[in-house]
């Protein structure tokens, strides 16, 4: 489906990637110019919080409002060792981990209502009084809609995180027949707590997988699209934290491998996606070297061994160098994953679901 299909039957539309180390953004409107819509690269709500924590100086806080990205946790957990109270709303300190029990472990106290001198911090990934004010201050009209992606390891007390958000791919891959714009929510699975809470936030309007925008950021733009629909390619985001990679052939994904970033050198990934490639990348490796795993389908010959690479995300560079390529979806790499939601919500608008 070309890309222009996804700018012409909606009205305008406030799209994010919440990221742990920026939020990327692009207001949509239909009509104009993708070069002239509005788009912002901001500190991620999570290093927001950070800062807000540092600047506490040991002060007393209450943390209150929904679960969000845990990108504040090693400011969290200094301001405890310095020797700084903090106590938490069970919703937001979730956003600290599935068991509140471990929580609690760590010298938070979990309560309902604010102690006596404490100095509250909201949690939110999507505060519209922030985003209300920054439309106003620019002079532009408030969205009909706001769509917005972010990473969901799911909650899974009692289990491993990295197992329980690869479920999300096999789900992909197994029933879903590998269609990335099946990971477009409208309703929200059960275990993806932060997905659900991020919704809310907008006040509707479709969330997805920050992986999930990644893969269709890069079927956005039309060459590659009809690439894929020609030959099998892969398709690496490499974000702050996790990277992910998906094998595609035909706009439907046949493998997925996602790791984190910082656990792997550029020699190491090129060895795990030559093997990737061949169908031949284990899910226990990948989980051994602290990963989340990697899933394949039998691989079709006719996709010609996915050769042809495209690399996203602000870690790029980890790649530089090599024989792949750096497509910038939209004219700017950073909004990748916005372009991506684009691509999709005309995708599962056109299949009616």
């Amino acid at each position: 489906m070309p890309a222009s299909l996804s700018e012409t039957t909606f009205g305008p539309t406030l799209i994010l990637d919440i990221g742990s180390g920026t939020q990327d953004v692009l207001y949509h409107f239909p009509g104009l110019e993708i070069e002239n819509c509005p788009k912002f690269v901001l500190p991620a709500p999570a290093r927001r919080v950070a800062a807000r924590i540092a600047e506490a100086a040991g002060r007393p806080l209450w943390l209150h409002g929904r679960n969000m990205g845990g990108g504040f946790f090693r400011a969290l957990k200094a301001h405890l060792e310095q020797g700084g109270k903090v106590a938490a709303e069970p919703g937001a300190a979730f956003s600290l981990g599935d068991d509140l029990e471990r929580v609690q472990a760590m010298g938070v106290e979990i309560r309902e209502d604010r102690p006596a001198g404490y100095e509250p911090l909201h949690l939110t990934d999507f505060d519209p009084d922030f985003w209300n004010a920054l439309l106003d201050l620019a002079g532009l009209p408030r969205p009909e809609s706001v769509m917005a992606c972010a990473q969901d390891h799911g909650f899974h007390p009692g289990a491993s995180n990295r197992l329980g958000r690869f479920k999300l791919w096999e789900r992909l891959l197994l029933g879903a027949q590998g269609r990335p714009e099946a990971l477009l929510y409208d309703v929200v699975p059960e275990e993806m707590t932060r997905l659900a809470e991020l919704q809310r936030s907008l006040g509707g309007g479709l969330v997805a997988d920050t992986g999930a925008a990644a893969v269709l950021g890069a079927l956005y733009v039309d060459e590659i699209a009809a690439l894929s629909r020609d030959r099998g390619i892969t398709v690496v985001n490499l974000g702050n934290s996790h990277l992910i990679a998906f094998l595609v052939f035909q706009e439907r994904i046949w493998g997925v491998y996602e790791q984190h970033t910082g656990l792997v050198d550029a020699v190491k990934l090129r060895s795990d996606l030559d093997l990737f490639r061949r169908g031949e990348l284990a899910f226990e490796q990948v989980f051994e070297d602290r990963g989340h795993g990697c899933l394949t389908l039998d691989l079709p010959p006719e996709a010609q061994g996915f050769s042809p690479t495209f690399v996203l995300g602000p870690q790029r560079a980890l790649l530089k160098g090599g024989d792949v390529s750096f497509p910038a979806p939209g004219g700017d790499m950073m909004l990748a994953g916005c372009f991506g939601m684009l691509k999709g919500r005309a995708l599962k608008s056109s299949m009616g679901s």
